[in-house]
């Protein structure tokens, strides 16, 4: 099991009966790396201005954001579900997982989670899904941003490792220059197998 966790809290001066974690995850459409998945408490003493879906913000925002967000936020949690378990589970199942991770990774207990979407993983708090709440709740929104930011981070490394495949570029989505790497390369030990396009290679 491959998870990578990162923890912050600082002094609580609000009843933790008022919490809300948000949940959001990134890298369930890729052909290759882990699914990342985030969930953050923000301090409602301390808005952050900015902050908003991942999807919407430039790079450089997001990266800005995201020091904002693990510097200030109550309690944060990043975790992953690996390619291993996405092929073994599916997607789906392995993103709930990574959700799960990162629920229970807060070292602050929510009075209730909000997830990102309109599936929730198996936790033992209240749990809502609420699609489109990326955009709709601050607290989803910094989770989607520390997700997206993470996962990027990883392609960013793997590209280190396998230049010729442009992960820094496609961030491991199916791209035409990412599919013709895998035909004219192979598949990475970082490639999920059970994605059609990846497993034709096979």
């Amino acid at each position: 099991m491959q998870v990578r966790a990162v923890y912050k809290s600082i002094p609580l001066h609000f009843d933790e009966a008022q919490l809300n974690a948000g949940v959001d995850e990134a890298g369930r459409g890729p052909l290759a790396g882990p699914v990342m998945a985030a969930a953050v408490i923000l301090d409602p003493s301390k808005p952050i201005e900015g902050i908003a879906d991942s999807k919407k913000l430039t790079p450089s925002t997001r990266e800005r954001l995201f020091e904002r967000i693990t510097q200030n936020a109550l309690a944060y949690s990043v975790s992953q579900a690996s390619v291993q378990e996405i092929d073994a589970l599916n997607i789906l199942q392995a993103t709930m997982l990574a959700m799960r991770r990162a629920v229970t990774g807060l070292s602050l207990r929510p009075a209730h989670v909000w997830v990102d979407g309109n599936h929730l993983p198996v936790v033992d708090i209240a749990c809502s899904a609420l699609i489109k709440g990326d955009c709709l709740l601050a607290c989803i929104s910094a989770a989607s941003i520390l997700a997206k930011v993470s996962r990027d981070r990883w392609c960013e490394q793997i590209d280190i490792e396998f230049p010729a495949y442009g992960f820094a570029q496609h961030k491991g989505y199916g791209t035409s220059a990412h599919l013709n790497a895998l035909k004219r390369l192979g598949p990475t030990p970082w490639h999920r197998k059970s994605f059609a396009p990846v497993a034709r290679l096979f």
